[in-house]
């Protein structure tokens, strides 16, 4: 059985990998923030968000799998303590933080799935893109629904300015107010993306 990778692309791989581990970590985490809250709508909107993580947890595998992708152990370790730290720490961080930051979190997470379709069309697959995008506009509605709980809270300037992500501020540049043909969605989150890569 061959266990290499059947396609040649370093980022991607390791993009696919990290992402299947974050997810559960996400997963975690909204856990603990719907524990922590007491408003039963609130708690339902974050238990559907925690098991939309799931689900894009599982499509992520799937692609993972058609190209013989391996697991990391190292980041599904990681992970796997990052999101129960978090999870442990809505409870004692207040109400307003886990909302903040799992906003600007889910605003990342955006282009994560925009960058899988740039890496993969650069191979010339386009047949992930659908998938890819759904996920994405995804996590852009879970950015929305966290900022729409915080946004004229009292703290929020004070944490877009430390953490650069609020009102005025965001990590991507999608408006779900627009239907985004195939072709175009290419061109989203590019500028972020190509900011990201020369950073490193």
């Amino acid at each position: 059985m061959n266990n290499k990778p059947n396609i040649h692309h370093p980022q991607l791989i390791k993009l696919l990998q990290m992402a299947y581990s974050a997810e559960r970590a996400a997963s975690f985490a909204y856990q603990g923030h719907a524990g922590s809250v007491k408003n039963k709508e609130e708690k339902m909107a974050i238990r559907q968000i925690e098991l939309d993580e799931w689900y894009h947890r599982d499509e992520v595998l799937k692609i993972m799998q058609q190209y013989h992708i391996q697991i990391s152990s190292l980041y599904e370790y990681k992970y796997f303590i990052i999101g129960k730290i978090i999870s442990f720490s809505c409870y004692i961080i207040g109400w307003f933080m886990p909302y903040y930051f799992a906003g600007r979190l889910e605003s990342g997470n955006v282009c994560e799935y925009f960058r899988m379709i740039h890496y993969f069309d650069e191979l010339g697959i386009t047949q992930h893109h659908l998938t890819l995008l759904e996920m994405g506009i995804k996590e852009k509605e879970h950015e929305e629904y966290f900022l729409s709980k915080i946004k004229n809270k009292k703290l929020l300037p004070i944490f877009e300015t430390l953490f650069s992500w609020g009102n005025k501020k965001k990590l991507n540049d999608i408006d779900l107010a627009k239907k985004y043909p195939i072709d175009e969605m290419k061109l989203l989150c590019q500028y972020k993306y190509f900011q990201q890569e020369n950073a490193k």
